[in-house]
């Protein structure tokens, strides 16, 4: 059967755009369709967006530590309309990239939804298409709690539609997004709690990071309410009033829902296809990428693997080449650097204590100080905790953890020695860069303590 394309791809984000454009500098015919923004959530209402809004509000920030360094800044409040207009406009300009990037190597780009007809036929558009091969690439969807009221709470994406900076703030949730919205929120002047069920916020993180970044923020000022989550929103005349699950009431201006994403999968006409979903709509694949229809194949957050948007940006280009480059390789799931960008920022890559104890004994180091910038300043929550997970048995580091100022830039560069299996020794003979706080992780000397021991055995 002639098709109309070797590859499909339904999703122009961030991994669907990579997988589609290396396939077709590798001479497939590829087509893709995206249905509402090039580049997906990452560029348009999520990663970058947001990161400017951080920083915005570390600027804020900085401008009142300036006096303690001779400047006499003058603080005439943030101006929420011109951050919006910039925002914007470079969001604008990164999505017109990538649509552009898809012309220039030569793909067949559908403004359009696509939807499955059978395994090798999609309706694009109200177009009849068929592909050899079929990408699934169409990402998460926000969810909301199932409270009443819900439908008056914000998500993630109406920030960057807000009008005006709302004073007062009910953030829900205590992962990646809620943290981050938390502490841009309140860098910019607006008074924050945030809800979350555990009893710390970022589940899965290692301990000591998550215990450390809730001082950081209690001492901003940002409200963090662990164990309580509310049960009903109700609109008054001009506010909204929320139920919680410890039986207070709280008055905001605005909820922000940050619960969490399903994959997007719902609509697609998956069963038209034969792909098997699992539970919430997630759709299991092998080792690479395939679904049980040997050639229709899904990355990204639909796999609901690793949420991150370099890692579908690497599983997209490695299926690339596995499929018409003639190079077949995987993506790696183990040991992927990630960043939070709470203020200030977290920076991890590897195994938390936690998890590395369930294996054998593990040697813990540890250290938190105050670093230069703020020992000037004195600013609260300004404290930096570095930590190194190593195997005792191989002296591997297994782990690094950061939480303090530029821990997401200083943690890529760790992640190379992590990634290459660089042992306690690699580190330790590494000369540092003084004075700065990345030097701390090759001048950690003394352990701290031994985990996943039994206590017996580590009192001998």
């Amino acid at each position: 059967m002639a098709y109309d394309f070797d590859l499909f791809v339904i999703g122009g984000g961030s991994g669907g755009v990579r997988m589609a454009r290396i396939s077709a500098g590798h001479g497939a015919r590829v087509g893709v369709a995206e249905e509402r923004f090039w580049g997906g959530t990452c560029v348009n209402v999520g990663c970058v967006p947001k990161k400017i809004m951080v920083n915005a509000a570390e600027y804020g920030m900085w401008a009142e530590d300036a006096a303690a360094f001779g400047w006499h800044i003058k603080n005439h409040g943030h101006d929420w309309a011109k951050l919006a207009a910039a925002r914007d406009a470079e969001v604008a300009r990164l999505s017109g990239i990538y649509g552009r990037m898809l012309g220039g190597a030569g793909v067949a780009t559908f403004d359009a939804r696509a939807t499955f007809l059978d395994a090798h036929t999609l309706d694009v558009g109200g177009k009849r298409i068929t592909a050899e091969r079929i990408v699934i690439a169409t990402g998460g969807r926000i969810t909301k709690l199932d409270i009443p009221g819900a439908e008056l709470g914000l998500v993630s994406d109406d920030l960057f539609t807000l009008k005006a900076l709302p004073k007062r703030v009910a953030v829900i949730g205590g992962g990646y997004i809620g943290l981050e919205f938390a502490g841009l929120l309140r860098g910019l002047g607006a008074e924050v709690d945030v809800f979350y069920r555990a009893e710390l916020p970022l589940r899965g993180f290692d301990g000591d990071l998550r215990t450390a970044v809730v001082e950081a923020m209690v001492a901003q000022g940002i409200g963090m309410n662990s164990g309580v989550m509310p049960t009903r929103i109700t609109k008054m005349e001009d506010h909204l009033m929320v139920s919680l699950s410890n039986n207070f009431m709280r008055e905001v201006d605005a909820v922000f829902f940050c619960t969490g994403r399903a994959p997007n999968t719902p609509g697609l006409g998956l069963e038209r296809a034969g792909v098997v979903t699992g539970k919430g709509g997630v759709i299991p694949v092998d080792a690479d990428h395939a679904t049980n229809i040997p050639h229709i194949y899904a990355i990204g957050d639909v796999t609901d693997r690793l949420n991150l948007t370099p890692m579908a940006t690497a599983v997209g280009h490695a299926l690339a080449d596995t499929l018409f480059g003639k190079n077949p390789r995987r993506a790696s799931y183990e040991n992927v650097p990630t960043a939070v960008f709470t203020s200030p920022p977290i920076g991890t890559v590897g195994l938390s204590e936690e998890e590395a104890a369930l294996h054998g004994p593990v040697d813990i180091y540890l250290t938190r100080f105050t670093p230069m910038r703020h020992t000037l300043s004195k600013r609260e929550g300004r404290k930096t905790l570095m930590k190194l997970v190593v195997d005792q048995k191989t002296q591997r580091v297994l782990g690094a953890h950061m939480l303090g100022e530029d821990a997401a830039e200083i943690m890529q560069g760790i992640g190379i020695a992590v990634v290459m299996g660089a042992t306690k020794q690699d580190f330790d003979r590494t000369i540092g860069i003084h004075p700065t706080a990345a030097e701390e992780f090759v001048t950690l000397r003394t352990r701290t303590r031994v985990a996943g021991v039994p206590e017996a055995a580590t009192a001998d």
